[in-house]
């Protein structure tokens, strides 16, 4: 199906320069702790970090949309460590059309009725290979292009140091604050992003492909769920990276309810050494599900009570325990409910036999621990709803549970900090194991919001969600995945689910 372009496409080169818009900004909830990292910043400056240029809600929605966000596959720039911005100099190498053909195995069998994609040639040749020989729509929308970098784009990293100075470290440790060439790349990204939301949520379609860029993508994730540009960096998005955001009607017809379902499912591992944001990071906390449990008839919520895993849990515990024989943990944690417990001793039998297995030279110890702030199940039954754990359902939690789930949480992350500030182990991987409820306030623990943000998030049983702390567990989580489960293979979560009629996704 040939592209339809909503604006003019890309000149050779070209660099896009944003439109004048009037804009109003609103206010949404940051991070308390961020430290002040520019002291030369006025005030003012500083509070635009944490505002998302936006005017009005979202368009309202009739029925369910799905939507799913790739990032094009690595590129000639990528590779040369080269800033790329919204240049259209680069193209993909080899390695990013084998991650785009990787990306189209894994989505082949997803319905989808129309693509998004940026006119940029990386990226519009991913959506062109994932695409493939469906005939729907691909209309392209420069809006959707990279970050406009200015003067930046185009030198190499080291360069930009060297020419920049001050305004090039500024870009690395403040870019919501970051001015170049008389424009603030990010905030100007941000405000994109949310006119980019109005086409994608007004086009009459239920599943929907957008294929574009590593600083986009991340804008689009943060300002659908309402993060401002103080986020950049926190959300990752790799080469070929897939997230997921369901946008569900309101009963009023308002703006939708949005539930980010998954963050960056690569092409590769999840827990595979590389960068966070950039940098390098030493300490990482890994959440992980546990597998599905026998059922209980007398539990309002799917998993909870004290029930062992079914034969299904006990295939997507093996199958995690596989996928982290890659790492060296250091320790894991648990609740003390029976899954859980099940959970964590398969993944600890197959580490401490990794030198058998063939994945280490030496026998690895693994530290085992139950914390009781981890079970949250008790918790969870005291609430009168009745949950299928659609994606979003915590929303509908009574104010004093989800109080409750909060604030136990709350103590609970401090103590997995606690676990991975130990400095005996530089290198230290804390792998926490629990019901999908505790890990979804995780998140909001993690990127410092409240318990209203529950409802913003989606984890399944046996997935995995990684955390990186490039600046240790006293500085601000970068949130590698969430969600990931194509390690479980056939048992693994679809990425779109075929909706008839209104039926919810």
């Amino acid at each position: 199906m040939p592209f339809v372009t909503l604006a003019p496409p890309p000149l050779r080169g070209c660099l896009y320069l944003p439109q004048p818009r009037r804009v109003s900004p609103f206010t949404v909830r940051s991070s308390s702790s961020l430290q002040e990292i520019d002291k030369s910043s006025s005030a003012a400056e500083r509070k635009l970090s944490t505002e998302l240029y936006a005017s009005v809600p979202f368009p309202p929605i009739r029925t369910a949309k799905r939507v799913v966000l790739v990032r094009h596959g690595q590129s000639t720039w990528n590779a040369e460590g080269r800033i790329q911005g919204s240049s259209n100099f680069s193209i993909l190498t080899k390695k990013g059309e084998a991650q785009a053909e990787t990306s189209r195995q894994m989505l082949i069998d997803d319905s989808f009725d129309v693509c998004f994609s940026s006119p940029l040639i990386r990226s519009k040749r991913t959506a062109e290979i994932i695409w493939g020989p469906r005939e729907e729509e691909m209309i392209t929308d420069s809006d959707l292009r990279e970050i406009d970098l200015y003067s930046f784009q185009g030198l190499l990293k080291h360069e930009g140091k060297a020419k920049f100075g001050a305004a090039y470290r500024q870009w690395q440790v403040d870019a919501a604050n970051f001015n170049i060439d008389g424009h603030y790349p990010v905030r100007e990204l941000w405000a994109r992003a949310r006119s980019c939301w109005t086409k994608i949520l007004t086009h009459d379609s239920r599943s929907v492909l957008v294929v574009a860029h590593n600083a986009v993508n991340q804008a689009l994730v943060a300002t659908a769920i309402g993060l401002g540009t103080e986020y950049f960096r926190i959300l990752l998005q790799s080469n070929c990276g897939v997230s997921v955001l369901d946008f569900t009607p309101r009963p009023d017809g308002g703006s939708p309810y949005i539930c980010l379902n998954r963050l960056n499912q690569t092409p590769n591992s999840p827990v595979a050494s590389g960068s966070s944001g950039g940098r390098k990071t030493s300490k990482r906390i890994i959440l992980v599900c546990q597998g599905s449990t026998q059922s209980d008839p007398e539990a309002n919520f799917p998993n909870s009570g004290d029930q062992p895993m079914n034969m299904l849990g006990i295939i997507q515990s093996q199958k995690t325990a596989e996928l982290l024989l890659d790492l060296k943990v250091s320790s894991i944690v648990s609740s003390p409910k029976n899954a859980s417990v099940e959970t964590a001793t398969i993944i600890s039998k197959l580490q401490e036999a990794a030198d058998c297995l063939g994945a280490d030279c030496v026998p690895r110890y693994v530290e085992m621990k139950e914390i009781q702030d981890l079970n949250v199940e008790d918790v969870l039954l005291q609430s009168a709803k009745v949950s299928t754990l659609q994606p979003g359902w915590l929303k509908e939690l009574e104010d004093g549970v989800a109080s409750t789930l909060w604030d136990q949480s709350g103590r609970a992350w401090q103590k997995l900090l606690t676990e991975l500030s130990d400095e005996s182990d530089p290198e230290k991987i804390v792998v926490a194991v629990g019901h999908p409820v505790l890990h979804i306030a995780f998140m909001g623990q993690c990127l410092n919001l409240t318990k209203d943000w529950m409802g913003s998030f989606n984890l399944d049983a046996g997935s995995i969600s990684v955390i990186d702390f490039p600046d240790g567990p006293t500085g601000r989580g970068v949130i590698r995945c969430i969600n990931y489960t194509a390690h479980l293979g056939r048992w693994s979560i679809p990425i779109t689910r075929t909706t008839v009629d209104d039926e919810a996704f």
